[in-house]
């Protein structure tokens, strides 16, 4: 089974390798596709009947429960691309999955991530761990609710809301935008207990669920425990965990036969959520109220300091947990000021709100190969809120990546609020972001919007440099992980990916065929029945997955060819269509006469050019070898498939040359690349399409008697004849 919702090129590579597994070893095989799209070619449940043990290599949490009394074999995907034969084999004696552990959730592509190796037995293969898993689970779940909300409160903002005189927007009770703002409210509200309630799911499973929400409405209600301020999205992730692990300790208590069917409905979640709830209140409150005291006593203590420290220190704040009680503290410590006359705090405050937001959507503009789908959507609404003064738009990135995000976040905050302290610039409202200037309350606007836009820019670049080293050490570590098979070979989007490979394996008897059940699946892309998918989740986890949704990003890959090619006299409409005519006899090239990585790129940018489609020949070499350098995009067995996605091609284009010594491309199995696609994309080219394509090329280059003939294929024609066999 897998259950992967971005997992592309990888996914058929390992998919054909099952498949010839299975097939070599006599067993029957079904595939489920599961991914973004939702399950194609669903398995039954005279399937799961019939099947006598399934595989799951999964990076994320998936529904177990249909597969209670089968012998169930749990393993990271990259053992898909690597041992397929062993994995068959070994599940034949796997354990009988009982139920009682890892029937978590997965259910499209918000689905979740979960303790993978839960049931079953144990794969080898390595995993993300539980505890990033989870995290991203959560944050999956949050970001609807976060963009919902955000936006329902910043356009009943922006068309229902009245400017005051002192330069504040009110909507009018009892308005049609008044209710638009209430709903955005009750989506922001409910979104610390979502991401909280989720994070728990991931760890145990649907009774962990109920303690996880109320333990996050708790932690994001400071009432409770005499705090001014909840503890927000961080107390949510402290409660997510710890009812997790709360209710998977409560499982392994032994209690009588009877009592077993109402422990998961109605004892776990009541014991869960009373001891979780009376402990965040008594225990971990108190500090958070001690704290929230004391920081409003020191801010009151420094009014008199330098403007410039004042403002760092309160840019700071407000960035580091955004609705979290260090935030409120700074944000109430300044709209307390304002009744005495003193409007610089707040000013310093009101330019540093807006900066977390619009700094992260601006990373995903500037590094948009760094984010998944997902997250640049999410970034989007962040931009949007961020100019309403919603500094939660920057939650879910800070959530996904705290160790990148958060200091980002404060270093921007701390940039914008030293320079409004700086310029003295002020704010006679409890508010702030760019929607108060416009609307008069921000004394030194031009000030302000410095401030402002500094700090964004210092967040952005911050995160994008932070967040872009980190890839790069998983993308080296993923690349000389996959050793076998196939490589990385993809753009590391960084998005929090899970993947896994399924399949139910027949025990055959003797000489009888056994019967294997499998579930296969790929973000935006289906396997066709008969064939199992596995997305590769390269070792350690981020750098593969997300590697192979942005190869599926550049895959929208081309129509071209080179006229300086050798295959330039052939006709482009005639032969067979080969990736729905994105390659054609004009971008075949027989022979490269490059014998080095970058000087084929440049050799095969210079053959697509002659499609009339490369806007920019030097730029496209450019990004492709940027690309190169964040990771290898040789694939191994030979194969490598760089990549870029610039607006210096103006339509799809994809090119195709060997090299008879071939190449040095540091493929992660040491082979030399003599199989070369190039695949340039536009930026804005987006559908289905290219991944439909990418998949298929995928897949198909897995095959070995493929790759004989290709190599073997004389002259452009012939190599066009063996292209078009690419289905």
């Amino acid at each position: 089974m897998t259950a992967c919702p971005t997992g592309i090129a990888h996914t058929y590579m390992a998919a054909e390798k099952l498949v010839q597994a299975a097939r070599s070893l006599g067993h029957e095989i079904k595939v489920e596709t599961q991914g973004s799209i939702g399950a194609e070619n669903h398995l039954s449940d005279n399937d799961v009947r019939d099947a006598d043990a399934v595989i799951i290599a999964a990076d994320k949490d998936v529904d177990r429960s249909r597969f209670v009394g089968k012998r169930v074999l749990a393993v990271g995907v990259a053992e898909g691309i690597r041992h397929p034969e062993q994995l068959l084999e070994r599940a034949r004696s796997a354990p009988v999955y009982g139920g009682e552990e890892g029937a978590g959730a997965g259910n499209g592509a918000g689905a979740g991530v979960g303790p993978a190796p839960a049931a079953g037995g144990s794969g080898r293969g390595k995993e993300r761990s539980v505890t990033y898993k989870a995290l991203m689970n959560g944050v999956s779940y949050m970001i609807p609710f976060v963009v919902v909300g955000g936006l329902l409160i910043a356009i009943s903002l922006a068309l229902g809301g009245y400017p005051q005189a002192d330069g504040g927007l009110v909507i009018p009770d009892g308005s049609f935008w008044k209710h638009v703002n209430d709903i955005g409210v009750i989506g922001f509200t409910l979104m610390v207990p979502v991401l909280s309630g989720y994070i728990a799911y991931a760890i145990g499973d649907r009774p962990a669920l109920v303690p996880g929400m109320i333990g996050g409405w708790i932690a994001n209600t400071g009432s409770l425990y005499d705090s001014k301020a909840g503890a927000g999205f961080i107390g949510a992730i402290v409660t997510g965990f710890l009812a997790g692990y709360l209710v998977q300790w409560i499982k392994k208590i032994k209690v009588p036969k009877f009592a077993r069917p109402i422990m998961p409905i109605i004892v776990i979640p009541i014991v869960a959520t009373t001891v979780l709830g009376l402990f965040f209140i008594y225990v971990i409150g108190r500090p958070i109220s001690w704290v929230f005291t004391h920081l409003t006593d020191w801010l009151g203590g420094m009014t008199g300091s330098s403007a410039i420290l004042l403002g760092a220190l309160l840019g700071l704040m407000i960035a580091f947990d955004m609705g979290g009680p260090v935030n409120k503290t700074a944000f109430l410590f300044g709209a307390g000021l304002i009744a005495t006359g003193n409007q610089t705090v707040m000013g310093m405050c009101a330019a540093a709100i807006p900066v977390m937001p619009l700094g992260q959507g601006l990373a995903t503009l500037v590094r948009r190969r760094l984010y998944s789908e997902q997250e640049r959507e999410t970034g989007m609404a962040a931009l949007f809120m961020g100019l309403f003064g919603i500094s939660e738009g920057a939650i879910p990135f800070a959530a996904a990546r705290p160790a990148q995000v958060i200091p980002a976040n404060m270093l921007g905050g701390a940039v914008a609020g030293a320079l409004a302290g700086t310029t003295g610039v002020t704010d006679a409202v409890p508010h702030g972001g760019p929607i108060v200037a416009v609307l008069g309350a921000v004394g030194g606007v031009p000030a302000f919007f410095l401030a402002v836009v500094a700090g964004s820019v210092v967040t952005a670049v911050t995160t994008v440099v932070l967040v872009d080293v980190v890839e790069r050490r998983k993308g080296g570590v993923a690349a000389a992980g996959a050793a076998v098979g196939v490589g990385v070979g993809v753009e590391a989007d960084v998005a929090p990916v899970v993947v896994g490979v399924g399949a139910g394996v027949g025990r055959g008897g003797g000489g009888g065929r056994g019967r294997v059940a499998s579930r296969t699946g790929v973000a935006g892309v289906s396997v066709p029945a008969g064939h199992v998918g596995a997305s590769v989740e390269e070792v350690d986890g981020a750098a593969a997955d997300s590697a192979s949704v942005e190869v599926a990003d550049r895959a929208d890959g081309g129509d071209g060819g080179d006229g300086s090619s050798d295959g330039a006299g052939l006709d482009e409409g005639a032969g067979p269509e080969v990736l729905s005519g994105y390659l054609t006899g004009r971008t075949v090239k027989t022979q490269l006469v490059a014998d080095e990585k970058e000087a084929a790129i440049r050799e095969m940018a210079e053959l697509v050019a002659g499609t009339g489609k490369v806007a920019d020949v030097d730029e496209l070499v450019r990004v492709a070898l940027a690309r190169e350098a964040q990771g290898t995009t040789g694939l191994g067995e030979e194969i490598a498939i760089p990549h870029a996605k610039t607006d210096a091609v103006t339509a799809p284009v994809v090119g195709f040359a060997r090299s008879a010594d071939g190449i040095d491309w540091g493929s992660p199995d040491g082979t030399r690349a003599r199989l070369v696609f190039l695949i340039s994309v536009p930026e804005a080219a987006a559908g289905d399409e290219h991944l439909r394509i990418l998949a298929l090329l995928s897949r198909k280059l897995m095959a070995a008697d493929f790759r004989a003939r290709l190599q073997g294929a004389e002259g452009e024609a012939a190599i066009l004849r063996v292209l078009g066999e690419i289905q």
